[in-house]
């Protein structure tokens, strides 16, 4: 048997592989795939969780009146674990290594990156003890508005006098001018 001959054979013996084969060959391919990157996904927020758990202590100690943290894991394309409005923490590349962001008015900034949960935890540490003096400082800069005192009058209703006689005054004026201007015209 020559070679042309044995290869087409085996060519028939072969079935021919048809669509839905190759269909149901892309679609196991493709579930794969997609089962990695919900995996890859998964471990991210489970660090991030590690490192939420981690961050507990911190905020513990944060007083109740200082409304400006709002510490959160968000489940997105990206994973994040939100410290407060402009802040938050993400996985890099290589998703094994924590990165510590904010967000300003001229990009984004790199605050902190590494690899072991107690550094990022100094980070967020330094962060929220920053954002908290910056706090006092705007408190302090903020005059507060003392109340009236009871026993001053109002000068609101001055004011609104002031204002009809000001509208009196005035259509007085524009009615003199129309009967001077009728007159001249006789």
């Amino acid at each position: 048997m020559s070679d042309a001959q044995s290869t087409s054979s085996t060519a028939a013996t072969v079935p021919p592989m048809r669509l839905r084969d190759a269909l149901r060959k892309a679609r196991i391919e493709a579930a794969d795939r997609t089962g990695v990157v919900v995996d890859l996904r998964d471990a991210e927020v489970a660090r991030l969780e590690i490192l939420n758990e981690a961050l507990d202590q911190l905020f513990a100690q944060v007083p109740g009146n200082v409304d400006l943290f709002d510490r959160g894991i968000s489940q997105g394309e990206t994973p994040r674990l939100w410290i407060d409005v402009v802040a938050h923490i993400l996985m890099g590349r290589d998703k094994r290594i924590y990165r510590f962001v904010q967000d300003t008015r001229f990009g984004r900034i790199v605050l902190a990156e590494s690899h072991d949960v107690p550094v990022i935890v100094d980070a967020v540490t330094d962060y929220v003890a920053r954002r908290m003096i910056e706090r006092e400082h705007a408190l302090v800069a903020t005059p507060v508005a003392e109340p009236a005192p009871k026993d001053k009058p109002s000068r609101r209703g001055g004011k609104f006098w002031s204002f009809v006689l000001g509208f009196i005054l005035g259509a007085a004026a524009l009615f003199g001018f129309a009967v001077f201007a009728t007159l001249k015209n006789f």
